[in-house]
């Protein structure tokens, strides 16, 4: 009988049915469009949002420090056509902006940068008030400061003082903008200023709120002061929720809920005729450097100034799905080709299986590389483990193969040096266990990144180094309980990446067992 006829066709159909099935059902999920009551209009403006007027390849840091009025215009621009008003945050280099407000019907809350440079401090002060002089047809209201008691970069009595200093000199309602808990630390800067601004971000809280509960943490966090501090008015001077990044216990950063927390909170201002700002008007990306991937992604629009969808119309954690779909194709189409004529009914079947499962997987590593990556470090383990997983696809793949002509000698260069890829996993998911143990604030879970190496090699013992893989072992087990412990019980993201590193473990464990070096 020729050798084509032994080859199962049906149960092969099947199971790349099921994996395209499992491809499209994927991605499509992560994609798919949410809709929600719109907040704004070109007939419905909202009142105000924070602006930094940095493009996306610029940061405050930069040496030396030079904005584009080109930009500022056309972010002004843009803006008028959802808010009456924008805030800053420092008075250097954006001399041009009263204009540029002027010239697009915006109003201006200016703030001077306040920090333990007192030389600073007061070159900034000084252009507040000189601005707000200046311009007291944009400029609505000063802020003299922002979070600077929460950096513990001046005292409640220097601050008091500089705020007085501006009240002397301007026509101005006269604020500072801190944290919640830091106007109740310091009641003392209260009877400063004309009224309070308070920054209520529920993702940053020190018991994060999920999406469902956090707007009404934000309603009793304002009714607490608004009752306290009556008659003066409290502005909620930074509100919003990130886009990407982390989960922080039952905060998820994602577009959807950014939509839903935004056009939440407005509903819920306006009912109540609370005065607001939010942030941000665009994802900043030089953020992602001091604050890990979620301080880049609290923008109403991406840093290319792109609508993502968070104010109005239908919105999508995904929105361009269809291309990481496309690139799951051409994985599940490789992994095909490297099996060729598989060896047996069931290789039939797991072969297309092991197709969906990388084209996933390493979509999403991919996914999660892009919008976390800061550093042209992160960008290279990001792409070793990328590397990682193409070499393990490939050799699981070829495992199933009939391992005739190239694919035997591929087979056997692989087999040789399997070992190696799973102590190069064990290796990375040591290092990021130990990174999500002992500082992981800012680090996102890496879980996409290990879930094809446990899983294959959790099938298919290799022959290993004998005590590098009990290290790692060890490592990344002893890590499991203590990230889960701080973490959160309801982080389904690190209980994730909890699992993924227990897969990664047995498959290590068997390996060590089975095949000792």
């Amino acid at each position: 009988m020729p050798a084509i006829a032994r080859f199962p066709v049906l149960p092969y159909l099947f199971a790349c049915l099921l994996g395209l099935f499992a491809i499209c059902g994927f991605w499509y999920g992560l994609g798919q469009p949410v809709l929600l009551p719109d907040v704004a209009s070109a007939s419905h403006k909202l009142q105000c949002a924070s602006y930094t007027p940095f493009d996306k390849d610029q940061s405050p840091f930069d040496q030396p420090f030079k904005l584009r009025p080109e930009r500022m215009d056309a972010d002004l621009a843009l803006l008028a056509t959802r808010f009456e008003c924008i805030r800053t945050y420092s008075m250097t280099g954006l001399e041009a902006l009263p204009d540029l407000a002027r010239k697009h019907g915006l109003k201006l809350m200016i703030g001077a940068w306040v920090n333990s440079n007192p030389v600073d401090t007061e070159k900034e002060v000084d252009l507040l008030i000189a601005s707000a002089n200046a311009n007291p047809d944009v400029v609505s209201s000063v802020i003299v400061g922002n979070e600077a008691l929460l950096r513990k970069e001046v005292t409640g009595p220097q601050l008091a003082k500089l705020i007085h200093k501006v009240k002397a000199n301007v026509k101005q309602p006269v604020t500072y903008a801190d944290v919640w808990e830091f106007w109740l630390k310091h009641p003392e800067i209260a009877p400063a200023v004309d009224f309070l601004t308070i920054h209520l971000l529920p993702y940053w809280e020190d018991d994060p709120s999920n999406i469902d509960a956090a707007l009404n943490h934000v309603a009793e966090v304002r009714q607490v002061f608004g009752n306290r501090f009556a008659p003066k008015d409290v502005m909620i001077g930074e509100t919003g929720w990130p886009s990407e990044g982390r989960q922080r216990e039952t905060a998820l950063p994602s577009r959807v809920n950014e939509a839903k927390f935004i056009r939440g909170f407005v509903a819920l201002a306006e009912h109540n005729g609370w005065h607001y700002n939010l942030i941000e008007a665009f994802d900043q990306p030089w953020k992602r450097a001091s604050e890990g991937a979620v301080g880049g992604y609290w923008g109403l629009f991406d840093a290319d100034r792109q609508d993502k969808g968070v104010l109005a119309g239908s919105v999508s954690n995904l929105p361009y799905w269809p291309v990481w779909l496309g690139v799951g194709g051409a994985i599940f189409l490789v992994t095909l080709l490297l099996g060729g004529r598989v060896r047996s009914t069931r290789a039939a079947l797991v072969l297309p299986l092991l197709g969906a499962l990388a084209a996933c997987s390493i979509g999403a590593w991919g996914e999660l590389a892009r919008v976390t990556s800061r550093f042209a470090g992160e960008w290279f383990w990001a792409a070793l483990l990328l590397g990682l997983n193409l070499l393990v696809l490939a050799h699981a793949a070829l495992t199933l193969s009939t391992r005739s002509g190239w694919r035997g000698c591929a087979f056997a260069a692989l087999e040789k040096r399997a070992g190696w890829l799973l102590t190069a996993a064990g290796f990375a998911a040591a290092v990021m266990m130990l990174e999500l143990v002992f500082d992981p604030r800012y680090r996102s879970f890496p879980s996409a990144a290990l879930v094809l190496p446990a899983l294959v090699y959790l099938c298919r013992p290799v022959r290993v180094p004998r005590r590098e893989i009990a290290l790692l072992t060890f490592i990344v087990g002893a890590g499991i309980a203590p990230q889960l412990y701080r973490e959160g019980l309801q982080n389904q993201q690190a209980w994730t990446w909890a699992l993924v590193s227990l897969l990664l473990v047995a498959a290590m464990w068997r390996s060590l067992r089975a095949r000792k070096a």
